[in-house]
């Protein structure tokens, strides 16, 4: 293939991008050249927003825009633009709104239809190439377009103007604000008890989505009322995913969403940012219940990571798996027939397999009715999984290992990155597991090395996933949002009480503060998604729709910049003596606490980030090195308390200049506090208690503290 046969994305840095540079349509990058060559032809730009792992994205792809006709059409009459949602989550967000405005759903692939300045006045998600699915046909979309362009452009540019004003008015309620309150609390808890589905768990009905946050709120509200209902709400729903379809039953991990309600037929690419949610959400199962089950699913969630998503030698968490292995598959990776298991095991393993994992001749995939999504049967269920099982089961996982495997796309996010490491560091607290901290804190050292720098902030992307790619360095670097900013340094903190090193609560502190200083509202309060006009800036915040403010409120899939923005303050706030980080937390939540509860589950992070501002915060610093202070420690992590710290320092660490300010300032002598035992001491609103020497004055201490 020729120079002269790619397009303007053979230059590009993403997979995405890239994946397209072989199609006949001249697609360019969202920038000031396609602006530019938009304004000079004027004529309409065609937007295109998708993402490496997205299915309907690739069938777009083979049936539209590697289409000839269709590719003249598109060269004719528009400058075309391609968009990798996950390199540019600033562009998504809003051009996802302007077409959710105008159609009432967005989704991927986005395709728009803007102005020679990039204002979008038509949209819509998946076009299909013929007239189907109540949807007109992609050609007859383009074609219908370019007219009303040419012949109704007054009609076209008050329709651009109607959308972006209602796009600026997304997620920034005039009438929002007001006084934080547990109440907000109880509206979000309420709503997902009305949606919780009580036959297969999770809530509402199809297709069904994973609520990671909701569901760590649920426990946090369980473990503070003892409310049985709470319960079944997540052991129910947390049950019900690990058993089914949605969950990889032979690689650990979980897929995207179920396209039915009973969580059997999955979407079937796999997110780094949907499993770290959902490894801490088994955690948080297994300690605020005891059970092994969900003990054994996290270990299985960092297996799956671990082998697939891992760069196990530079550390990082890769991005994505995607769902298929080509343009003709639909998760034929993932799935069997009863003839292919067959094939792979003896017959009494095949039999037990056909059992446990409900494989039938007629299996579950409307494009091939043949093929099972491998999920556990109630039949297997009740029988259990012997030593037979599990041969079929590494059977079976070895013979799918031998097929075309989808890709994975290595690029290393920031934020992303952020909430993994968080993850595996509180997997490996509560369920002591020393390779996997050793890996988070692999992969934070990274993040920071290569993603943060006082002078520039953070980076959005810290590694491309393909090695042909020039990566973008300097000015041309894809700047950090709010959530780059807002994970991080959650995972510096979470990492300073894994280690007790304090340099990682002084890149806490030092991120903390550039988010302030480049993302905050002074006036209005609350974190815009992009720098304001006093942090750096560059081309991309005034292209198009660009220069739209967004304050990210609502999880969409992952937990909402604003409230995780306010978590990382409180944090913050429980180490630094400064006040002014718990003052701009309160006034991040007091922006949408008139409205919060209105949102229901959508608002769940919110939910969590007012729990921690209503509720003490205690930190267990726990000082020795013998198996009395590993008790202590064991004791002070076990139980589910999201607004609990604890520290463990050996003996010659205790010392002042190890603790952050707030503690320094409390405990400042720890050694002699104990003529050398080990010893804990139990801290809240930075006062402390006296030093305990065992697990069970420990637990009095606690007990104290709570009261």
């Amino acid at each position: 293939m020729t120079d002269s046969s790619r397009n303007a994305l053979a230059r590009a840095s993403s997979s995405y991008l890239r994946s397209a540079m072989h199609q006949p349509i001249q697609w360019r990058e969202f920038g000031e050249e396609a602006f530019a060559a938009a304004r000079s032809a004027n004529k309409p730009m065609l937007l295109d927003i998708g993402a490496v792992w997205c299915h309907w994205c690739h069938v777009m792809d083979r049936e539209s825009y590697d289409d000839a006709e269709v590719a003249a059409i598109v060269n004719e009459h528009y400058i075309a633009v391609k968009v990798d949602r996950d390199e540019r989550p600033d562009i998504d967000s809003r051009y996802q709104a302007a077409v959710a405005a105008l159609t009432g759903q967005g989704g991927w692939p986005l395709t728009a239809f803007l102005t020679p300045e990039g204002k979008p006045f038509y949209g819509g998600t998946y076009f299909p190439p013929a007239d189907a699915y109540g949807r007109p046909s992609f050609k007859r979309v383009l074609l219908s377009i370019a007219q009303a362009y040419r012949e109704k452009l007054g009609d076209v540019l008050e329709q651009a103007k109607m959308v972006e004003s209602a796009i600026s008015r997304a997620e920034s309620p005039s009438e929002g604000g007001g006084t934080v309150s547990a109440t907000v609390i109880e509206a979000i808890v309420e709503s997902a008890e009305k949606m919780f589905d009580e036959v297969n768990g999770g809530f509402g009905g199809a297709p069904k989505f994973p609520h990671p946050a909701a569901l760590d709120l649920v426990m946090e509200q369980y473990v503070r009322t003892k409310d049985e209902d709470l319960r079944a709400i997540f052991v129910h729903t947390l049950e019900k995913m690990a058993r089914g379809g949605v969950y990889d039953q032979l690689a650990g991990g979980f897929h995207r969403y179920s396209v039915d309600e009973r969580w059997i037929v999955p979407h079937f690419e796999k997110m780094c940012y949907d499993n770290s949610e959902l490894l801490k959400n088994y955690v948080h199962a297994y300690q605020a219940t005891g059970e092994e089950f969900f003990a054994e699913v996290a270990r299985d969630i960092v297996r799956w990571m671990d082998e697939w998503l891992s760069d196990r030698a530079h550390g990082g968490f890769y991005a994505s798996q995607d769902a298929d292995d080509s343009m003709e598959d639909d998760g034929d990776y993932f799935t069997w027939t009863l003839a292919e298991a067959k094939a792979a095991l003896s017959d009494e393993e095949a039999a037990a397999a056909a059992v446990y994992y409900d494989i039938q001749e007629t299996g579950d995939m409307h494009h091939n009715p043949a093929k099972n999504v491998l999920h556990i049967s109630a039949a297997g269920l009740a029988g259990g999984r012997g030593e037979l099982l599990e041969a079929a089961k590494k059977k079976l996982y070895a013979a799918r290992l031998q097929r075309p495997t989808p890709y994975v796309d290595k690029t290393v996010y920031a934020g992303w990155n952020a909430m993994c490491v968080s993850a595996y560091l509180e997997a490996a607290r509560v369920l002591d597991l020393a390779h996997v901290r050793h890996f988070a804190l692999r992969s934070l050292d990274r993040l920071l090395s290569e993603g943060w720098s006082e002078e520039r902030g953070m980076k959005h992307v810290i590694a491309y996933s393909d090695p042909k790619a020039e990566p973008r360095k300097g000015a041309d670097a894809v700047p950090g949002v709010v959530d780059d900013y807002a994970f991080t340094v959650i995972a510096c903190l979470d990492a300073y009480e894994a280690t007790a090193d304090l340099s990682y609560f002084r890149f806490a502190r030092s991120i903390g503060d550039a988010m302030v200083a480049g993302f905050l509202d002074p006036v209005g309060g609350g974190f815009f998604d992009t720098r304001t006009a006093g942090g750096s800036s560059n081309e991309r915040t005034a292209l198009g729709i660009l220069g739209t403010r967004r304050k990210p409120f609502q999880d969409s899939p992952t937990p909402a910049g604003n409230s995780a923005a306010a978590i990382a303050l409180l944090r913050l706030h429980f180490y630094a003596p400064d006040a002014s980080y718990r003052e701009r937390a309160e006034q991040t939540l007091e922006v949408y606490a008139g409205v919060a509860g209105q949102h229901g589950i959508f608002a769940a992070t919110y939910g969590l980030a007012v729990a921690r501002f209503m509720h003490p915060h205690a930190q267990v610093v726990v000082v020795g090195k013998d198996e009395v202070a590993a008790e202590m420690y064991r004791f002070a992590v076990r139980p589910l308390e999201l607004s609990r710290a604890v520290l463990r320092l050996d003996g010659d660490k205790a010392v002042a200049q190890n603790l952050p300010p707030a503690l320094a300032g409390t405990i400042p002598n720890l050694p002699a506090l104990a003529s050398g035992k080990s010893f804990a001491v139990v801290c809240s609103g930075f006062a402390c208690q006296a030093p305990v020497f065992d697990a069970r004055e420990l637990a009095e201490a606690l007990g104290r503290g709570a009261g």
